[in-house]
């Protein structure tokens, strides 16, 4: 499987735009992060991930290809719902998968064509679908298209990668746009980063996240 393309002129840059960044890089180094170039199998295993473990998503995806082999328009579309369910999918995201390869055969949804529109055409297209917010918009254009400026306000874990890397103990919307107004044109190279610390690659780095005051 190919891994996302980036290089000395994208760190060079980070680098150069935030020190803090710039230390975590030499102390991280370069992260193979695996893309899959094929639109259509990407965005059902993003919709297969929603909501559950990375552990279950890796279950349910090799069920899947087991079942059917390739995830294509043409094998989904003429699936049952229940054939999906086999595999540990929710009924709900069954009919979301059906449907989307269903638009995809008659030509209502144009996969190719999607290449070829800027992200926020993108994500527009994609998030009409029953069952795409912007969050699996975006990880489709970063993990599958290879966008170089994806940065998403919605996934929890790049919050808790800037909570760590800066000691905030929360990310405020404008606060966020901030960080990704710091890192563009390279936003989805520094995404990688903050996924990593959010992950435990600097292991001294704890997350300052506003702990809730519960009431007695």
């Amino acid at each position: 499987m190919p891994t996302f393309t980036y290089g000395d002129s994208e760190i060079l840059h980070l680098k150069s735009r935030d020190k803090a960044l710039a230390q975590a890089i030499d102390r991280i180094g370069m992260i193979e992060r695996e893309v899959n170039p094929d639109l259509f199998s990407t965005l059902v295993q993003t919709i297969v991930g929603q909501q559950i473990s990375a552990k279950a998503q890796i279950t349910i995806w090799n069920r899947m290809l087991a079942e059917y082999g390739a995830i294509s328009p043409e094998t989904l579309a003429v699936s049952t719902d229940e054939r999906l369910q086999s595999c540990g999918i929710s009924f709900k995201k069954a009919g979301y998968i059906r449907n989307i390869a269903g638009k995809a055969m008659d030509g209502s949804l144009d996969i190719a064509a999607l290449g070829e529109m800027p992200d926020e055409e993108v994500c527009a297209v994609l998030t009409k679908l029953n069952g795409i917010g912007i969050w699996t918009a975006e990880m489709l254009l970063l993990f599958s298209m290879q966008r170089t400026n994806i940065m998403s306000f919605g996934d929890m874990a790049i919050h808790r990668g800037l909570r760590m890397l800066y000691r905030h103990q929360e990310i405020s919307r404008p606060l966020f746009e901030k960080y990704r107004k710091r890192y563009s044109p390279y936003c989805s190279v520094a995404s990688l980063y903050l996924w990593a610390i959010a992950g435990g690659a600097i292991p001294e780095m704890n997350d300052c996240a506003k702990k809730e005051v519960k009431q007695k």
